[in-house]
């Protein structure tokens, strides 16, 4: 599977989350994609509008495509475009992801929950901040790994940022890939969406806490707990949620993930936790276990 492949299938699971959380919320929806690399994003993207045909009723879901010189685009959207319901309107605007502003904005996006893929486009200031007018907003960016995006979304106004480096076993061109949002279900299911998408292609992933890691579900829990260590080392004692979180927005891993990491540390006597017993739930207050010698003052 090409790194395109997986890309493409990220979007699709993504898809699959967000638009029933979005026609629940809102009689109104928009859906962006702007991209510059597979030409099968689309008509993808398309196919799972299709299959939530039956809950589209009484909504509106907009469509926006914005896909640079591509001519053939609007005849191949239209094969997919036919089978859809009357409430999903599909607009095809030509030009690069600098137009998006301008095409969210004749859509009438803000104000009702909206997403918005961008491929291959810098990070521009007024171009992601067209993006968090949804409410919520959330935004999909892949890009060549040259710099991190994380800052961007934050300064935008996203307060739930993770981002994850692909790197095809084959030697082609690795991806960074960054999800922002603002709320924690949507990220949990970017999270899942992307451990499962990577797991049936030939791509690892570089981990923001540093390391390739391979894409395999369940992931290896030695590394997630190194860096837990190294967290709490940074920091101090922290809670079983702030670990969570950490996992969550830090690393490549998924919160889940940070239990099974939890457990083995507390097995193997390099944290503790307090209260020393019974399930460890959110509020569980997590340490470094004292170094091997050391001996308190207290």
């Amino acid at each position: 599977m090409s790194i395109d492949a997986v890309l493409r299938e990220l979007l699709v699971r993504q898809l699959d989350h967000w638009l029933p959380g979005a026609l629940h919320r809102s009689r109104r929806a928009t859906l962006a994609l702007s991209y510059a690399g597979d030409p099968g994003t689309a008509e993808a993207a398309l196919r799972v509008v299709a299959g939530f045909a039956d809950r589209l009723r009484g909504r509106r879901l907009t469509v926006l495509v914005l896909a640079g010189d591509d001519p053939g685009l609007p005849t191949r959207l239209g094969a997919v475009e036919a089978g859809l319901p009357a409430d999903v309107a599909v607009h095809v605007v030509p030009g690069d992801p600098a137009r998006l502003p301008v095409a969210l904005r004749a859509a009438g996006a803000a104000g009702a929950p909206l997403l918005t893929l961008i491929d291959g486009a810098a990070p521009d200031p007024a171009l992601l901040a067209a993006t968090t007018t949804g409410r919520p907003a959330e935004v999909l960016l892949t890009a060549a790994p040259t710099a991190t995006l994380r800052p961007a979304l934050t300064a935008a106004g996203f307060p739930l940022v993770a981002e994850v480096e692909l790197v095809p076993a084959d030697g082609s061109p690795a991806r960074l890939v960054t999800f922002g949002s603002g709320l924690d279900k949507s990220l949990e299911a970017f999270k899942e969406a992307l451990w499962t998408a990577a797991s049936s292609g030939p791509v690892r992933y570089r981990d923001p806490a540093g390391g390739l890691r391979e894409a395999v579900v369940p992931p290896p829990a030695g590394p997630l707990a190194d860096e837990l260590l190294a967290e709490l080392a940074r920091h101090g004692p922290r809670t079983v949620t702030e670990l969570r979180r950490h996992a969550l927005t830090a690393t490549a891993y998924r919160a889940v993930d940070a239990g099974g990491a939890l457990t083995g540390l507390l097995d193997t006597g390099a944290v503790t936790r307090d209260p020393a017993h019974g399930r460890l739930g959110g509020d569980v207050l997590i340490s470094a276990a004292p170094a091997p010698g050391h001996r308190s003052t207290a």
